[in-house]
């Protein structure tokens, strides 16, 4: 347990640093839980069946949230684009419903009047390029709708970009991948490269003229997963000038729990069970968990990934993506958005400094967003949209094709 004082501490850094996380998933929680009129659900006063609603993130010194507007990887197609637009929808009308606490934040500057102003700035966050169906024109309609990053793909490969947790299939980037990211750039959206193969982040890093986030990963070296970030990433992150905001996922943070969800992974492939096979999966989790009790991960998993991330990338380049309402476990600790404060505690007591706690809660990712624009406004000044198509640069035989 934390001692009380150094609660206290943590919550008046939080005052003066109000915490930015990277990734929250309420928006599909509430989708999921027939929520999609917010009348509902009051997330003005305590929410059963989530991690996250207003009076806990308050408590949490929560001052900028990037809401995911996720939509599952296996929706493809108008499917996809439809689906994302409907979580867009959701999280405005949010906004909309609760202006007394939260308004949406399109720059950094907006998120420092509202949270001067004692207010939550939501912003918003696409996981996964299937969102925009390879489509260059779908990725502008996203920023000027008010998406503000975009994690290059969920769980599955796209088209143009592998995935950490899919067969390598492109090799990393694409041709076509290349311009999405340059494209991404160009417009000010935050290219995010958690969920991304490491080669997929390594093309990004070759392509990138301004800085990428992690929006919710942690470190390979901490725990060896393929959604967490090797250290030669992390070591061009800096020179890059982005950020690694730590999540706090168990399988992601603790090794042990890693290692208890790689023998369930294997009997279900032995037994043939596919991504859509929802429900096999879910009995077969229970029955596992029935013989084999699941290991706890805790604060303490995810400081060491905090350190480490400051030791090798520098402490100009972390923050915090929770990853709350995206899971159905969380560390001991860590419970929901209410316990940043146990963190920022737990950091000033392994000797970290208040600047740099406050760093972590908020500068670097801020720093991040002005760099963004600042480069957006370079790049506008020397290149127009991009018209590239997939077919052009990925397919140039259809392409061709096509135009005869």
């Amino acid at each position: 347990m934390t001692p009380p004082d150094g609660i206290a501490a943590a919550r008046a850094l939080l005052d003066r640093y109000p915490l930015i996380d990277g990734h929250n998933d309420l928006p599909w929680a509430l989708r999921k839980a027939g929520s999609m009129d917010p009348a509902k659900t009051d997330i003005a006063a305590p929410v059963e069946f989530t991690h996250t609603d207003l009076p806990r993130l308050a408590a949490g010194g929560v001052g900028a949230q990037f809401w995911s507007v996720f939509v599952p990887a296996e929706f493809q197609g108008e499917v996809a684009v439809t689906t994302t637009l409907e979580q867009i929808d959701l999280v405005r009308q949010l906004v909309a419903r609760y202006p007394d606490a939260l308004e949406l934040a399109l720059t950094a500057d907006d998120i420092q009047r509202i949270t001067a102003d004692a207010r939550l700035a939501s912003l918003m966050g696409a996981e996964g390029g299937h969102s925009i169906a390879s489509s260059l024109g779908a990725l502008r309609s996203l920023y000027r709708l008010g998406v503000r990053y975009m994690t290059l793909t969920h769980n599955l490969n796209v088209p143009w970009a592998d995935s950490a947790t899919d067969a390598p299939a492109a090799g990393g980037l694409t041709e076509f991948g290349r311009e999405v990211v340059r494209e991404m750039q160009r417009l000010g959206m935050l290219v995010d490269l958690s969920h991304v193969a490491a080669t997929t982040m390594s093309d990004a890093l070759d392509v990138a003229e301004a800085p990428v986030i992690f929006s919710h990963s942690s470190a390979r070296a901490v725990c060896d997963h393929p959604r967490n970030v090797p250290d030669e990433i992390l070591a061009r992150l800096a020179a890059n000038g982005g950020v690694c905001m730590i999540t706090f996922v168990p399988a992601f943070v603790s090794q042990a729990c890693r290692d208890w969800e790689l023998p369930l992974a294997e009997e279900m492939q032995r037994r043939g069970l596919g991504r859509d096979d929802y429900f096999a999966r879910k009995r077969l989790r229970q029955e596992w968990l029935a013989e084999h009790p699941q290991p706890t991960a805790t604060l303490q998993d995810v400081v060491a990934h905090a350190e480490h991330v400051r030791e090798v990338a520098g402490v100009d380049h972390i923050g915090v993506g929770g990853d709350y309402d995206g899971v159905g476990r969380l560390p001991e600790g860590l419970e929901d958005v209410s316990c940043y404060p146990a963190l920022i505690a737990a950091l000033l007591d392994r000797g970290w400094s208040e600047q740099d706690c406050g760093r972590l809660a908020n500068g670097n990712l801020v720093r991040v967003l002005r760099d963004a624009e600042a480069a957006a406004r370079l790049i506008q000044a020397q290149r127009p949209a991009s018209a590239a198509r997939i077919e052009d640069l990925d397919s140039p035989a259809l392409a061709e094709e096509q135009a005869s």
